[in-house]
């Protein structure tokens, strides 16, 4: 079942579609060209927005936690692709450590390490879990769906080296995000740790992503002559932000109303019938927490008590010092009158598949990623990777090649911000 955009603004994404389409054999020359300069990160997932008039990505996730959700159809690509990624780290490798978030609780979250550890395993690999769980001292057998378990080991260290009691792995692979910081366990140690800990939320930045991504839009827009702004969203920062002390309401209100009006001028351009909004955010950090939408600077300006304490925490109780202030894509994808976006997933530098987020509760111009709310992830009909050049450009394996296309550029973007802020030895 594929979402269906309910607008009739779909003359630029068409056009842009047909762009794509039209110029598919340059883009994977060009996309080739930029993986013999670029590492391309182990694993990633975009969260994307299709307004009918913009395809763009507002999140790239480098430890991405819904492999449970991908087509099962579509597993032997990932594993394909897991192969690839496993060849170029550790040639040699026998045994790999994943190591996940301390979740225990969390049933869909689960189901995702054992589909991630299932794909690593059909690579040759042996693949055992291991937990940072605090206390954890003996393995813990949680229960998943349809009779299937997951045993989580504690993770112990000798010298340089981490693995499990019995177990010495080649590669360690982290689908823990390290929002709270790098534990002591992890630090220099001398297996090949995947991603690198620089890629951990403690000192990633949103803004650092977008600046590459930037980069990355206008050199893909002049190869295929289109204008950027198709396909990459506006952003400004404001650091130094404290929502309780009421400090930095200023920038926010600056720039806020700079970003309002630089998209009402792209809305004129394009005849777009639409009120422009930004999406304000913590810099760093996921799981949907600390987000707004401002359609008006004095929204930022007014806030109330409650609306700054949940501005002001973001994952794992950290505190908020830090905004990107977003440019909006409105979502005018829906199933059943539910709000969808798509997420594509990549392993290496192929995508394998994706799925749409379908929220019932939200609307079109807010975010779907939201914490104990509903959504329903659908699997992608077609893996993202075959164009049918006899179709439609909106034809469902086009549409959803240019979600793939749009995806790598967002994930070629990481593969560069890791390269500006790899610390220095």
């Amino acid at each position: 079942m594929v979402p269906h955009l309910t607008t009739a603004l779909t003359g630029p994404l068409l056009e842009l579609e047909r762009h794509v389409l039209a110029s598919t054999p340059k883009i994977e020359r060009w996309f080739r060209s930029q993986w013999q300069e670029h590492e391309a990160p182990f694993y990633t997932s975009v969260d994307l927005r299709n307004s009918g008039f913009k395809l763009a990505p507002v999140d790239t996730n480098l430890f991405p936690g819904g492999f449970n959700n991908l087509n099962a159809d579509f597993i032997p690509l990932a594993v394909q692709a897991a192969m690839s990624a496993v060849e170029k780290i550790c040639p040699d490798a026998q045994s790999l450590l994943l190591i996940p978030e301390n979740h225990t609780r969390n049933l869909f979250y689960l189901q995702n390490v054992a589909r991630l550890a299932s794909i690593l395993r059909q690579t040759g690999l042996e693949v055992r879990i291991g937990s940072l769980i605090p206390d954890l001292t003996e393995p813990l057998v949680l229960a998943l769906a349809e009779g299937e378990t997951l045993t989580l080991e504690p993770v112990i260290r000798r010298g340089n080296r981490v693995g499990l009691s019995d177990y010495d792995p080649c590669a360690i692979l982290l689908n823990n995000d390290l929002s709270a910081g790098v534990p002591e366990i992890l630090k220099n140690i001398e297996q090949s740790l995947l991603p690198p800990l620089h890629a951990g939320w403690h000192v990633r930045r949103k803004s650092h992503h977008f600046s590459a991504y930037n980069q990355v839009a206008l050199e893909f827009a002049e190869l295929i002559d289109i204008d950027p702004w198709l396909i990459n969203p506006y952003f400004a920062t404001c650091g130094e932000i404290d929502f309780q002390a009421r400090q930095g309401e200023e920038c926010l209100e600056k720039h806020v109303t700079f970003m309002l009006e630089k998209i009402r001028l792209k809305y004129e351009e394009y005849n777009i019938d639409a009120a422009p909004f930004v999406i304000v955010k913590a810099d760093a950090g996921t799981y949907g927490m600390g987000i707004m939408t401002v359609k008006d600077p004095s929204e930022v300006r007014d806030l109330n008590r409650k609306q700054r304490n949940k501005m002001a925490v973001g994952k794992e109780g950290l505190q908020v010092s830090e905004v990107i202030i977003q440019e909006g894509v409105y979502t005018f994808e829906s199933i059943d009158d539910a709000i969808a976006e798509p997420v594509v997933y990549m392993m290496d530098h192929f995508v394998v598949g994706g799925f749409y987020r379908v929220h019932t509760g939200r609307g079109i111009d807010e975010n779907l990623n939201a914490p104990g709310m509903h959504f329903v992830p659908l699997a992608f009909e077609t893996p993202c990777c075959t164009p049918d050049q006899q179709a439609n450009p909106d034809s469902v394996p086009n549409r959803f090649y240019t979600y793939g296309v749009v995806a790598r550029l967002a994930m070629l973007a990481a593969s560069i911000e890791l390269e500006r802020t790899r610390p220095i030895a």
